[in-house]
């Protein structure tokens, strides 16, 4: 029986022993098991998270930018797939399916603008002989933690924006419906983001 890893540094990973089952909701049956990460598997997401940050926060944000365009472009190719991911974990009907990566895709859009909304801004002479201005630098990792209920729309009103912003992520999708969430981050890899940018951990 297949078991879902984990996503870490570019790589599928399974090094945890605990592990649990995967129901398809349309039948009732066991179709996968899902590896249950542990203390090392988070400590080693988090290495690779820290490790691609500096360079990927020194990236252009059009380059970034550049990498979400090709995501959303393979999203649309990808759509059946990802909603058939989620009809069988999940139970949602084709066109529910299809309806929630809609409004994910959406969202990795409105990253794609990152060149003009990282502009900040520059006032002139807001008081005497004073100018102000913002500029908006990335944090560092951040994390995200997602729920059963819409297990490719709520990962993508997430990471898009953390990421094209320079920061890289880890992201906890739910036990319950994991795999459309970690073939959506294998295409983000495949879009051209470096490795460790993203890891998804179960």
């Amino acid at each position: 029986m297949q078991t879902i890893g984990h996503f870490i540094n570019g790589s599928l990973v399974n090094n945890d022993n605990q592990t649990q089952d995967i129901y398809n909701p349309s039948t009732g049956e066991v179709s996968k098991k899902v590896a249950l990460g542990g203390e090392k598997t988070i400590g080693e997401a988090v290495a690779a998270a820290k490790a691609a940050f500096p360079a990927w926060s020194n990236t252009p944000p059009i380059k970034r930018a550049r990498v979400m365009f090709k995501f959303k472009e393979l999203l649309e190719q990808n759509a059946d797939e990802i909603c058939r991911l989620i009809g069988e974990e999940h139970g949602k009907i084709v066109h529910d399916a299809a309806g929630e990566l809609q409004r994910g895709i959406e969202n990795v859009e409105y990253a794609c603008a990152a060149p003009e909304l990282l502009k900040g801004e520059h006032s002139r002479n807001v008081s005497s002989k004073i100018d102000s201005w913002s500029e908006f630098h990335p944090l560092g990792v951040v994390a995200g933690i997602t729920p059963f209920n819409f297990p490719a729309m709520v990962p993508l009103w997430m990471f898009p924006m953390a990421i094209v912003c320079g920061n890289t992520f880890i992201l906890k999708p739910s036990e319950r419906d994991p795999s459309s969430t970690l073939f959506i981050a294998q295409l983000l890899q495949e879009a051209g983001l470096p490795e460790g940018v993203i890891n998804v951990v179960n």
